[in-house]
């Protein structure tokens, strides 16, 4: 224990050797600090601050490596004796030092000229170049931001400018193009015109020397007809055919003007796709044309030849575009509204399951069927019920079915044949004229939504169903002889116009699948860009299809574009109808495309536009006055083009159906 006591002691005493005491050091710091003056106990100046100043400035400019070293080296300052390093390293401050330790002190500086003094003007002289710089740095940043963002409005609006440049060069260009499509049809019209008033000429100088003999008023016969018409009355209906033309004339002004904006984006996303198309070095037309294939030579004759010949297809496809936009503009503008040809009134309108799911026209538009939820299937002669004014229109045949009907199809070779389709996936097919069952194929395990009928092959009939199937059937077999597997409700099938070795489809999964029936495993492409079911696919030629979804639009697609068995940018979306819910039909015909709407509107769209052409409001029949009321409620559930014509059939979901006219 006293061993222990004693080293403790021992420990102490040594540290009490190494150890600096705090009240030493400050004792020795104001020492330091305090002038000569002010160790001879002489009273405290302004020098003497002076003094301490100088000191202070010592100890920011030079280093210690330990306490003695600092110690010994404040000794020597109070003798102005300097490190040789500080010397050497910081030689201005140094003088700067001794000036202000002066031991004397009249000789240190006063505050004044302490401040004007070289030592402190140049770092504040520096201090003020560097916020300058800085300053001036900021600015320059600044104007390198405004000058970046001014080079970019310039890029866009140059980007615009040559994007308006290119846009008036091919409206130039179609304006030139039109002009003298115009001009050459207002040459020929005025030879034909001339030739049309030297006939006239001809025949006006036979008629008058026939009636010189004869008193009375000079009559002359109608071209085309044998009625005697007074050449003053041909004079004066002149004048009310120009006001009808006129008039033609200003209201289809009046629907330009309205639809101005839609027709002129429709009009430059056609010139660009076509745009686009010439300017692809392997474009289909300069493929065909014999005069747009390289030589594989690459002399200047060649090259010459190439360059003819490309500027020879791009005034091809110039003119081709304003031809075919020519023509749809001039089917958007060729009838103005939908006309009521004919009702049909059916004996059973207090029924309340009317629903009309089908409609469709036979080979020759003779006849047209309707099938729906009353498990019915009605053929209806079109010129009876057009020409008869009747307060009940009966069918020429009626054939029952065991369950609602889904879809019909007429067979496009055999005039009497019709295939159905109903909720028990039940496929049939009809003989019309005896008015019975010609043959029942019962493969599908749900619903069957969709059948069809090729053109091309009579003999092929396909179905789509609830079980994710689609099914071909050769109905001199009765059975099915193909089957393609989905993973979801096909809605829809439609065979193309000229083949019986392709079909088209489509889906709850939103999406259209096209195949090539000799290779059914994979599909030669699939059409994505529905948000929704597709419930109806229709072609319009070979290449060129139509799809119908409750998401809303109708899309058009252009098969011949697939290129990598997905497409996803469909030609043409046409908006203007509500479909959300149900399915409303759909119908193409000479480019028209006839679809139903849930305001209860037969809506008609043209190939080329993407907004409606022609609309017809279905207004529901009271059963008891027969007068027509408004009923939002309903929906049109059918629509079918009677062949190529301008006349279709359209019926809704209280069974109304009506026979409409473009006029």
């Amino acid at each position: 224990m006293v061993q222990t006591l004693e080293a403790n002691k021992n420990r102490q005493i040594e540290e009490k050797k190494h150890t600096f005491p705090m009240k030493q050091i400050l004792h020795l710091e104001t020492n330091w600090y305090n002038s000569p003056e002010e160790v001879d106990e002489a009273p405290s100046t302004c020098a003497s601050d002076i003094y301490r100043l100088g000191v202070l400035l010592f100890e920011l400019f030079c280093t210690f490596n330990s306490s003695d070293e600092k110690i010994a080296t404040m000794s020597c300052l109070r003798h102005r004796v300097l490190p040789p390093q500080l010397l050497l390293k910081w030689p201005k401050e140094a003088s700067f030092c001794l000036w202000l330790l002066h031991p004397e002190p009249s000789s240190r500086p006063k505050m004044g000229e302490l401040l004007e003094s070289e030592f402190l003007r140049t770092p504040r002289h520096d201090l003020e170049e560097r916020e300058a710089a800085i300053e001036l740095r900021e600015k320059i940043d600044e104007q390198e931001i405004l000058l970046e963002f001014l080079l970019l409005i310039q890029q866009r609006k140059q980007e615009a400018v040559e994007n308006l440049q290119e846009i008036v060069s091919f409206v130039s260009s179609d304006i030139e193009e039109a002009s003298k499509m115009q001009t050459t049809l207002k040459i020929k019209g005025g030879s034909s015109l001339e030739r049309a008033k030297r006939l006239n000429s001809r025949r006006t100088d036979i008629t008058e020397d026939d009636d010189s003999g004869s008193s009375g008023s000079r009559k002359r016969f109608r071209l085309g007809t044998g009625e005697e018409s007074d050449g003053h009355q041909d004079e004066s209906q002149k004048p009310e055919r120009q006001i009808e033309y006129k008039g033609s004339i200003l209201a289809k002004s009046s629907r330009l003007m309205k639809n101005f904006r839609k027709l002129e984006t429709a009009y430059f996303m056609t010139r660009r796709r076509i745009v686009k198309t010439m300017d692809k070095p392997t474009s289909r037309r300069c493929q065909t044309s014999t005069e747009c294939r390289s030589s594989g030579t690459a002399t200047e004759r060649s090259s010459l030849s190439n360059l003819s010949s490309k500027r020879g297809c791009k005034e091809d496809g110039e003119i081709g575009f304003i031809n075919s936009y020519l023509e749809g503009l001039c089917k958007y503008f060729s009838f103005s509204k939908l006309e009521v040809k004919a009702d049909l009134r059916q004996g059973d309108l207090l029924n309340s399951s009317n629903l009309v799911c089908s409609l469709g026209f036979d080979r020759d538009g003779e006849f047209f069927a309707t099938a729906g939820v009353n498990k019915k299937i009605k053929v209806f002669e079109y010129n009876s019920i057009l020409n008869a004014d009747r307060d009940i229109h009966y069918p020429v045949v009626e054939m029952a079915n065991r369950s609602k009907l889904s879809s019909i199809c007429w067979n496009g070779y055999i005039k009497s044949q019709l295939a159905s389709s109903n909720f028990e996936g039940v496929v049939q097919v009809w003989d019309v004229t005896r008015s019975q069952l010609f043959m029942e194929m019962r493969e599908h395990l749900k619903r069957v939504w969709s059948v069809d009928f090729s053109v091309a092959d009579p003999t092929m009939l396909a179905s789509g169903s609830d079980d994710g199937s689609v099914k071909l059937w050769n109905i001199n077999q009765g059975v099915s002889v193909g089957t393609i597997k989905t993973k979801a409700n096909v809605c829809c099938v439609q065979f193309p116009v000229d083949s019986g070795r392709a079909l088209a489809f489509g889906s709850a999964d939103h999406k259209i699948y096209y195949y090539d029936l000799r290779n059914s495993k994979l599909p030669l492409c699939t059409l994505v860009g529905h948000n929704k079911t597709v419930s109806y696919v229709k072609f319009i030629d070979s290449t060129t299809l139509v799809s119908a979804s409750t998401d809303n639009t109708i899309k058009l697609w252009d098969l011949s574009s697939c290129t990598s068995r997905v497409l996803d940018s469909p030609l043409q979306s046409y908006t203007g109808h509500m479909n959300v819910k149900n399915f409303v039909g759909l119908s193409v015909a000479d480019g028209y495309i006839a679809t139903g709407s849930e305001t209860n509107e037969v809506v008609i769209y043209h190939k080329a536009f993407p907004m409606p052409a022609l609309s017809f409001k279905f207004n529901s029949t009271d059963p008891l006055s027969g007068d027509e009321v408004d009923d939002s409620a309903q929906f049109i559930s059918s629509v079918c083009w009677r062949g190529q014509s301008s006349t279709l059939v359209a019926a809704n979901s209280m069974g109304n159906i009506k026979l409409l006219e473009m006029v």
